[in-house]
């Protein structure tokens, strides 16, 4: 980035999500969250939490069912141990753990109450910790952030718990690996959060959910648990089936083949590479809306086969042509950067593999006064350069060209 254009970017990222930036990175953000903040999983998404938090000063304790996963993440700086009343119990896990002790006793009461709990276990055992933590925690909102948010509900309604200190919720962020190990504090910035709220949510809780997710730079976005978990059927539990299936036919294909791979199969396939115990609690909890979209793919999938047997059949190609045009027109649909629907023009710079190369383009950007808007890197195997696709503004492409040509650079394509 520029200096000039990393300076306004990030004087509109404070004003409209509180998070101040400083130079590349993230720093503290724009508090509203009051401590003690008891987060009970110091896996992933907890220890990420952890991080944010304290980096805004806020107090927060962790707990987790394994004792090496707890101090790895107090080691990061993502909180402190809680306290327990039992030293040999222990709480729930980070999602993406598959072992839990759902009937460990909550931590012993605080010097001072904590005003959130935040769970992040996995989707089996959401439910038992959040009454467990509700019943241990008579002044503090709790909240999750469990993949499906249906599932533990009527949990909790069918054993009459008093849910108005409970609000679900799940923000979309994510990385390929779990464990604190993997944990950062701008985990969630430009991500959305959902946040489940029924008739009775008492508003000045809600507010308190709201603000946890503003302090660490995500999208606040309210949502019934019917409709979040139809939704992230459709972009987050369908695609990752679809990934595996694929990266599946991978196993058997011959060396030669899967050499040739690029940039493609990468992208299609990044995914695949997830925790397949998480993934069958995550769909079986959900799998009722995951089956409806699979049917349509199904469907969809059936026609094109079909067509691509009989391929100088009337229809068959217009059958793929518009295949691949509604996908075009369903890509079209996906956010861009931060969010936002402002489209990008891509230029493709071929870049020697040699020591410092990517740090000079990224400096020359700078020079000829251009921001980066989106990176994405590609290195085929044996090949003695790498091409860095560079996504900016479309009014400034033709400049963009003209100035990194003039310098040296070779555009492989736009």
């Amino acid at each position: 980035m520029t200096d000039t254009s990393s300076a306004q970017a990030r004087d509109n990222a404070t004003a409209e999500t509180g998070i101040a930036l400083v130079g590349d990175g993230w720093t503290k953000p724009a508090g509203r969250t009051r401590g003690p903040v008891r987060i009970v999983g110091a896996g992933l998404l907890g220890a990420s939490i952890g991080l944010a938090l304290r980096a805004n000063g806020v107090d927060v304790e962790l707990d987790d069912a394994s004792p090496s996963q707890l101090r790895l993440a107090v080691d990061y700086g993502a909180g402190t141990a809680a306290v327990t009343a039992d030293p040999g119990a222990s709480n729930g896990r980070d999602a993406g753990s598959t072992e839990i002790d759902p009937s460990a006793s909550a931590s012993a009461a605080a010097s001072e109450p904590v005003s959130i709990v935040v769970v992040c276990v996995p989707p089996d055992v959401t439910a038992d910790v959040v009454e467990r933590e509700l019943a241990a925690h008579p002044e503090a909102v709790v909240t999750d952030v469990a993949s499906i948010k249906l599932e533990p509900y009527r949990t909790l309604l069918s054993r009459g718990v008093d849910l108005t200190r409970y609000i679900g919720s799940h923000p979309m962020a994510g990385r390929e690996r779990g464990g604190a190990i993997s944990a950062r504090a701008d985990l969630f910035y430009g991500r959305p959060w959902v946040i489940c709220r029924d008739h009775e949510t008492p508003t000045d809780l809600l507010a308190l959910v709201e603000g946890l997710a503003l302090d660490l730079g995500a999208t606040p976005i309210e949502m019934t648990p019917e409709e979040h978990d139809r939704s992230v059927g459709l972009v987050s539990h369908v695609p990752q089936l679809v990934a595996s299936l694929l990266a599946a036919r991978l196993r058997d294909a011959p060396d030669a083949a899967v050499r040739l791979a690029g940039q493609g199969l990468r992208d299609t396939t990044r995914i695949a590479s997830s925790a397949p115990e998480l993934w069958v609690q995550i769909l079986g909890a959900n799998a009722a809306p995951v089956v409806d979209v699979l049917d349509a793919f199904a469907d969809d999938l059936e026609q094109v086969t079909e067509a691509l047997r009989h391929p100088d059949a009337a229809g068959s190609r217009r059958r793929v042509a518009e295949t691949i045009a509604a996908g075009n027109s369903g890509v079209a649909r996906l956010p861009g950067k931060h969010g936002q629907d402002r489209r990008f023009d891509s230029i493709v710079v071929m870049v020697d593999d040699t020591p410092g190369q990517l740090g000079r383009l990224f400096t020359e950007f700078g020079e000829i006064g251009v921001n980066i808007e989106d990176l994405r890197l590609e290195h085929s195997p044996g090949a003695q350069i790498g091409l860095a696709e560079i996504s900016v503004l479309p009014e400034v492409t033709e400049r963009t060209i003209r100035d990194l040509e003039a310098r040296g650079w070779r555009i492989a394509s736009i």
